[in-house]
């Protein structure tokens, strides 16, 4: 598995590829190649700031004698009319590099904005919030790491470093009890350290669960249940397993889910609803 760094390495590499192609002709038809500028980041909008650190990583992808002066942090309050940094380079390197950090960093300001949102909501309770897979494909690095940035806790990355079994592969064993039994057996010969976690879509499933699957699954994931129901389930699971409440669960009926005492909480929309938030980099003109 790549480490965050090699990850974003190519992801940089392929982004630019796919933004310059053969080249960039807007800049080549009119700035010198020798000349040299200066940028800076304005935020035009309040909210949480992610992506400080892709952004000088993407520069220096590019350029790496370009001088990167950050004057706010990622998982920082920012407001309309802050700079949060700015960069010195040939000015071919900061037109090529525009648009692919300012993507970025819009789209990781309004998930890490979202989901501070939704972490304020959890304060005083113990339940912890979690992202999902619903991710934009190649970008899911960057969108959990905004998610992080926001104070939520990254759930798994990939179909790769969990076993998660949900209502189709339950139902396509022909039970809750066959799909635990066969992923269990497969990790014991094939991935020892794979975590077994099970949805379940109703009590019966709960109490399923709880008669068949000690030592075997590490969470039950209560899908689509009311804040009742999952006080009702938690009675019966105790302290056996851990709990993830999830589907249909947003800012206005966070803290119902919370105050029930479920261990953790996904929600999609940390990431597929976010507003990209508006930063613009421009130019400084010295004279």
């Amino acid at each position: 598995m790549q480490t965050f760094s090699e990850h974003l390495h190519n992801l940089i590499k392929q982004a630019l590829a796919e933004d310059v192609g053969d080249g960039d002709h807007s800049t080549l038809s009119c700035i010198p190649a020798k000349q040299k500028g200066k940028a800076i980041l304005k935020i035009k909008q309040d909210g949480i700031l992610a992506g400080v650190d892709v952004a000088r990583k993407i520069f220096d992808f590019v350029e790496e004698e370009n001088i990167f002066n950050a004057y706010k942090k990622d998982g920082e309050g920012m407001f309309n009319g802050e700079t949060a940094f700015e960069v010195e380079a040939h000015i071919h390197t900061i037109l090529k590099c525009e648009r692919l950090v300012l993507n970025c960093m819009q789209r990781m300001c309004g998930i890490a904005t979202l989901t501070y949102m939704y972490t304020e909501k959890l304060k005083g309770y113990k339940t912890k919030l979690l992202d999902t897979r619903k991710t934009t494909p190649n970008f899911r690095l960057l969108e959990k790491e905004a998610v992080r940035i926001g104070g939520g806790i990254n759930h798994r990355f990939g179909l790769f470093d969990m076993i998660m079994l949900k209502d189709n592969h339950i139902d396509y064993c022909g039970g809750i009890e066959s799909a635990i039994d066969k992923a269990w057996k497969y990790i014991q010969t094939k991935k020892p350290e794979l975590k077994i976690e099970v949805e379940t879509r109703s009590i019966e499933d709960v109490k399923k669960v709880c008669a068949f699957a000690k030592e075997k699954v590490f969470r039950i994931m209560l899908d689509n249940f009311s804040p009742q129901e999952i006080t009702q389930a938690l009675e019966i699971i105790k302290d056996d397993f851990e709990t993830e409440a999830s589907g249909g669960i947003d800012l206005n009926n966070i803290e119902s889910y919370a105050a029930t005492g479920v261990d953790y909480i996904s929600v999609g929309s940390l990431i597929h609803q976010a507003q990209s938030v508006d930063l613009s980099l421009k130019a400084v003109i010295i004279n």
